[in-house]
């Protein structure tokens, strides 16, 4: 009774009823946080999904070219992925091989084949300009020809030897680097000895997911997003200052060409998920080695 005379008990309710309203809003405001990232999460796939759609018409309307052109057709006679043991048996069976003097080529092609690989390929050259970037084995009577796209590719070289030039630091990770994944709301660094990571730093930003009907105007959200990202990749270009070298950049296609001058190699890939456990994926994408049989 004293309460309510003193009004006391009005103030109550009063305060009950805000607590109802914030427990409302707080469950609200997490779950149009998880429709964000669910969003996000949905465009990333969109664009990985697009990607590999555009390399299928790419390969596709190269072959039409060639028919039209009257080329023989050649194909590969196989594509693998390669990643542990699978990748050591290889590369150590590309190591036993013997040929002649100057029977064992090995090329790193970046783009058009050059003319000494034509020259050991023949009609088969094409194959390696698909496969490109890509080291390239072959022997002079074609009895072993393969492409393998490493994760750590060298410099543009041709040279012939009794055996296959393999270097171990392109396909497998060696002594210590840095490795870091990017995407427009997420940034996870790794510090590597071989494969055991030794460091970790990762944080998520708070970046707009698609527009949607609102407050916002799409040009204000547009500018709104952009201002969100470019704070993001602020702070990571800030985390990578202390990154070991080699660094490795890898993440969303289009934010990549930030983080050229910074890295040793830079690779779209694609790895959703949490900051940790994207980076751990982002990892084994990074170090596999794409096989092609020419």
């Amino acid at each position: 009774m004293l309460d309510r005379l003193l009004g006391r008990a009005a103030l109550k309710e009063r305060i009950e009823t805000l607590a109802e309203e914030r427990s409302s809003l707080e469950a609200q405001l997490e779950s149009a946080d998880e429709n964000r990232r669910a969003a996000e999460r949905a465009r990333q796939e969109a664009e990985a999904r697009v990607n590999r759609l555009e390399d299928r018409i790419t390969e596709l309307e190269d072959r039409v070219k060639r028919a039209e052109g009257g080329e023989r057709t050649v194909q590969f006679r196989g594509e693998l992925a390669l990643r542990g043991d699978r990748l050591e048996t290889v590369l150590s069976r590309l190591e036993s091989f013997r040929a002649g003097p100057d029977g064992a080529m090995t090329a790193m092609v970046e783009g058009s084949p050059p003319e000494p690989v034509r020259d050991v390929l023949g009609d088969r050259t094409p194959l390696v300009g698909r496969a490109a970037p890509a080291l390239v084995f072959a022997d002079d009577e074609t009895l072993l020809s393969v492409a393998l796209r490493p994760p750590v590719p060298p410099a543009h070289f041709v040279e012939f030897d009794t055996s296959f030039h393999v270097d171990r630091d392109w396909f497998q990770p060696r002594g210590r680097y840095t490795l870091a994944l990017v995407r427009a709301d997420l940034f996870a660094m790794g510090t590597y000895e071989d494969r055991e990571q030794v460091a970790y730093e990762g944080f998520r930003s708070d970046v707009k997911g698609d527009h949607s009907k609102g407050g916002f105007s799409q040009a204000r959200f547009e500018r709104r997003r952009d201002q969100q990202i470019e704070s993001h990749l602020e702070k990571a270009h800030e985390a990578l200052s202390a990154a070991t070298e080699p660094l490795y950049v890898v993440g969303e296609s289009t934010l990549l060409s930030e983080f050229e001058s910074e890295a040793t190699v830079t690779r779209p890939v694609d790895a959703t998920g949490a900051p940790r456990e994207a980076l751990a994926d982002a990892v084994d994408r990074f170090w596999r080695t794409k096989l092609y049989l020419l």
